[in-house]
């Protein structure tokens, strides 16, 4: 009967393993196999081998055997058949599966602890206090799994656990045979926790151009999700400084180029280029919009537009007339380009290129909703808070109301 259930355990096992996503592995090659002698009453710890960067859950099997028996199958040949650890039940079922049926008459309590200075103190005083486990019922078998999410044993970026027996013999030694084996998450084990991600997202955001913008968080993201793909942590870690800047400005330079995925680090930058012009801060707009979007040629014709606006307002007119030109040159039908260059010749003197723009284009509208008389008295009213002072504004106005 009892061989009977295990068959169809295995077979419920394989069945789930074969449907379940294979995200991770057994780390067969760093698990924890040790056969401990425990004196007559005494208490022992045993430190596991290093668990693997990723561990998200371990299996473990305590088996206590009298002086010749040997362990019929390791846990390690176990599980092999099972792929994932989900496959793996923690109730009474999973246990008479994972556990041999070979054991020895002799028990044991056993706790796990999550440091060395914990697990001592049980060894020196029998404190079980910061066990994050402990089987106060002696045992002389016993097989459980622990995960990250439901064990306070494991936490991320776990490196050792300790476990502590006390031998319930008082007469003779014994034997007891443990086993680990960790399971890896592929994603985590690349070194990508919480706090390393936020460590790289502080530097990506110190960077040249993310200093610029206002919100860099798009652009971080898309530089940190270029990077895990890339690096594992610590080979990141490991680069020299210089290798470091490269990649982060390889990486951006690629989240700028990479269409339609840029749109909103593209929109991000034009918001942050434009809020820094309506503050009166016309080095850093042009700056960034430079470097954000003319030189990774992502520039709109509208991107030519605020450029040279930008430049209007800086009182650098040729660079403004420049970009003006090469916005015309995409699409000579905007007429907010129109408007900027007549501004521009208005404001170096020439009254006359800036009056035949106006009669050429004065009854149409620059948007849907905005006619070119408005648009025009409401640059000439922001013209004049930051600073400018003509006389042809008045002039210009006029022409208009004719």
């Amino acid at each position: 009967m009892l061989t009977r259930k295990i068959t169809f355990l295995l077979f419920l096992v394989l069945a789930q393993s074969a449907f379940s996503q294979q995200d991770g592995y057994w780390d067969k090659e760093r698990a924890t196999t040790k056969e401990i002698i425990v004196s007559a009453g005494e208490k022992i710890t045993v430190k596991t081998e290093d668990l693997p960067m990723g561990t998200t859950e371990i299996v473990y099997r305590i088996t206590i055997l009298d002086e010749n028996q040997q362990m019929a199958n390791s846990l390690s040949s176990l599980l092999k058949a099972i792929p994932d650890p989900s496959g793996i039940s923690q109730g009474a079922a999973g246990a008479v599966f994972l556990t041999s049926k070979i054991s020895g008459d002799d028990k044991c309590k056993y706790g796990i602890f999550s440091s060395n200075a914990f697990a001592k103190e049980y060894k020196e005083k029998g404190k079980t206090d910061n066990a994050c486990l402990f089987q106060n019922s002696p045992v002389n078998k016993e097989a459980r799994r622990l995960s990250i999410d439901k064990s306070s044993c494991l936490k991320t970026g776990q490196e050792y656990l300790w476990f502590g027996f006390e031998s319930m013999n008082w007469i003779m030694k014994q034997k007891i045979v443990l086993e680990i084996v960790p399971w890896v998450d592929n994603k985590l084990s690349r070194g990508w926790t919480l706090e390393n991600r936020q460590t790289i997202i502080r530097q990506i955001k110190a960077s040249d151009l993310a200093k610029k913008m206002l919100n860099a968080d798009d652009f971080s993201l898309c530089i940190l999700e270029k990077m895990q793909k890339r690096y594992k942590f610590q080979e990141f870690q490991n680069l020299l400084a210089i290798e470091k800047n490269k990649a982060f400005k390889d990486f951006g330079n690629a989240c700028l180029l990479e269409k339609p995925a840029n749109k909103s680090i593209l929109t991000a930058i034009r918001l942050d280029a434009m809020q820094y012009f309506k503050n009166r801060k016309y080095e850093q707009a042009i700056d960034l919009l430079q470097t954000g979007i003319m030189e990774n040629g992502n520039a709109s014709v509208l991107d030519y537009n605020a450029l040279g606006q930008y430049y209007l307002y800086s009182k650098q007119f040729d660079k403004a007339m420049k970009a003006l030109k090469e916005g015309e040159g995409k699409d000579e039908s905007e007429l907010l380009i129109q408007l900027n260059m007549a501004h521009v010749y208005l404001l170096k003197g020439d009254y006359k290129k800036a009056k035949e723009i106006h009669k050429k284009y004065r009854g149409q509208n620059v948007t849907p909703t905005l006619s070119w008389k408005a648009r025009t008295q409401f640059d000439f009213d922001d013209l004049r808070k930051a600073g400018f002072v003509s006389d042809d504004f008045d002039r210009i106005l006029k022409l208009l109301e004719e």
